[in-house]
């Protein structure tokens, strides 16, 4: 019998190193700056393997990419070996320099993710601790666009107590640039400065959810492409499912992630087993099988009282 499912994308992430140029009040990799970055060599050994492995789409990020020496041989060195796809994700503020983003694009890069966590300077440069980093970010913003179009662009926005409130904003202000690839990600509180001050951070599902929705409305109005949530459970967006990035992510992509202390090659099998759970409470719902439940942490912190099976 022939088989009509879509073969998936073979994707490589490549964690280049911790360092960063601000530092963000949630940044999952807070615990990890004692670990070196990854040497020119070494990266390039992985950019090589990951094609020999037949990777189409490679992405780079950080830690902050763009604050690299080698960065831009590093992206002529993976349009030389044809990837279809080469990625980064990046606060942006580098971008806004014109000759640097140009030199950037001129070197292969043809896909940039910027991460966005504030509709404005106010709550943008609260969250990254960097005073000037949403105005730099925007001209960033502007310069790619003049260089790829907007088409090539994306956007994510971590979610914590800071900024839950200011999603509708937020999203708002993300189509207002013209970017129709927008991801709203739950903040993950496993590790990091998210599990090292929890009650400050993460936000209740039950309180952020209705401001989530809300955002998720712009893209479902607009009927485009990829405008999701990340990291959720289920039942709390059961008539936004075809917006939830882990349910297309496991019949679209093949991932794996090659960080300085660690290998996942199989990223969407394993997320939900490690960083994952459900409860007994949920059992009986009827998303049971699609839903990847909440992160271990927030269940160990707060229980699973705001669960709300779907039966």
């Amino acid at each position: 019998m022939e088989n009509n499912q879509p073969r998936k994308v073979k994707k490589t992430v490549i964690i280049m190193g911790y360092e960063c140029n601000n530092s963000c009040r949630f940044c999952i990799d807070a615990n990890k700056h004692s670990f070196a970055n990854k040497s020119t060599a070494q990266i390039e050994k992985e950019i090589e393997g990951a094609r020999k492995r037949g990777t189409t789409y490679l992405e780079f990020i950080g830690g902050e990419t763009t604050i690299r020496p080698d960065f831009l041989s590093l992206v002529k060195t993976a349009k030389s070996l044809g990837f279809e796809t080469i990625m980064m994700a990046t606060n942006g503020r580098m971008l806004s320099y014109p000759g640097y983003a140009e030199k950037l694009i001129g070197a292969g890069l043809n896909s940039v993710v910027f991460s966005i966590h504030g509709h404005d300077a106010k709550t943008h440069d609260f969250l990254t601790r960097s005073e000037g980093s949403f105005g730099q970010l925007v001209k960033g913003f502007n310069n790619v666009k003049k260089l790829l179009g907007v088409e090539a662009i994306g956007s994510n926005t971590t979610i914590v107590n800071q900024n839950y409130r200011e999603l509708p904003k937020i999203g708002k202000f993300i189509y207002g640039l013209g970017i129709r690839n927008a991801e709203f990600i739950f903040v993950d509180c496993n590790e990091g400065a998210a599990r090292n001050s929890f009650e400050e951070l993460v936000p209740r599902i039950s309180e952020a959810a209705p401001f989530i929705r809300q955002c998720l409305d712009i893209g479902k109005k607009g009927d485009f492409g990829h405008w999701h949530i990340r990291y959720v459970p289920l039942c709390y967006f059961t008539e936004y499912l075809d917006q939830v990035s882990e349910l297309l992510e496991v019949q679209h992509f093949q991932t794996e992630h090659l960080g300085p202390e660690f290998i996942n090659l199989d990223v969407e099998g394993s997320r939900p087993k490690a960083g994952r759970a459900k409860t007994a409470k949920c059992q009986k719902c009827r998303l049971f099988s699609r839903c990847e439940g909440i992160w271990k942490f927030y269940l160990e912190r707060r229980g699973d009282d705001e669960l709300q099976p779907i039966f």
